[in-house]
């Protein structure tokens, strides 16, 4: 009996995580379910998740709007940490933050020893213990990682107003929904380790990015 992580990154219940769920489980808006989410688009009992000898399976239980899996529709599917499940309007990322840097560990392994470009030895100790920050950066210039969080992510200000917490909200909110729908455009090869997106939505990512720049610059000057 497997012991399953799911974290809801969109939806009413945005920002609830469900830590070591027993399989099979069930997901779905109705009492009775593991995981109950408040989304009117969610069937009664919209998907389950089981293990079947030794991997952790996600069925669609002939739900009315249908499940994805990476932007996907599916039935069945074979679940691998990292991967983001859609019903509804509700959007849940699969595994802990451990287990997801432990996958994109495995594969940058992969991808270097058919490339040769790196030696292992000459790669940070996180090998040894993986980290979901160190993964996702691995690979960027000595900058970035000479900046104040290395590339941590900082901790919100305290003590803000009503009209600042406000404020701060509507901000991230802002930058939350255009990566949202960024994220559901890119399309993703579950036998690949790279994945592909439209010119253009790389352009909104840099337009993101300008955006980042400018409001950094505000904040900055006297």
């Amino acid at each position: 009996m497997a012991q399953i992580t799911l974290r809801v990154l969109s939806g009413a219940d945005r920002g609830r995580t469900f830590h070591g769920l027993q399989t099979p489980m069930t997901i779905g808006r109705e009492e009775g379910n593991d995981i109950q989410l408040n989304d009117e688009r969610i069937s009664r009992c919209h998907l389950k998740i089981q293990e079947d000898q030794g991997k952790i399976v996600l069925t669609d239980l002939e739900s009315t709007n249908g499940t994805k899996v990476n932007g996907e529709d599916i039935q069945l599917r074979i679940l691998r940490f990292g991967d983001v499940i859609s019903l509804g309007r509700s959007v849940l990322l699969y595994g802990t933050r451990e287990q997801i840097a432990a996958r994109l560990a495995e594969l940058r392994q992969r991808g270097l020893g058919e490339t040769g470009q790196v030696v292992f030895d000459q790669l940070p100790d996180q090998l040894e213990s993986p980290s979901l920050d160190f993964e996702l950066h691995w690979d960027q210039n000595e900058d970035l990682h000479t900046t104040l969080h290395m590339p941590v992510p900082p901790s919100l200000p305290e003590h803000l107003s009503p009209g600042q917490a406000a404020e701060v909200s509507e901000l991230l909110e802002f930058f939350h929904v255009r990566m949202r729908r960024l994220l559901a455009a890119i399309h993703v090869d579950e036998n690949a380790t790279n994945i592909q997106m439209a010119v253009r939505h790389w352009q909104a990512i840099v337009e993101l990015e300008a955006l980042l720049a400018e409001y950094l610059r505000a904040i900055g000057e006297p």
